[in-house]
């Protein structure tokens, strides 16, 4: 079965934020980071879920 196109589906999070002892814990366990705690140290809040609800 091919299909041609696809479903998505978009659950606005916007305000979440990383539990304070998940992060205490990810900079234990990675004292020189990860491409993710970099990418997201850098970019939270540079856009929000909203800005493509209409897409």
């Amino acid at each position: 079965m091919q299909l041609s196109w696809y479903l998505l589906s978009l659950r606005p999070r916007s305000g979440e934020q990383v539990p304070s002892l998940t992060a205490q814990i990810a900079q234990a366990s990675n004292p020189g980071g990860t491409t993710a705690i970099w990418v997201r140290d850098r970019l939270d809040g540079l856009w929000c879920d909203e800005d493509f609800a209409d897409w």
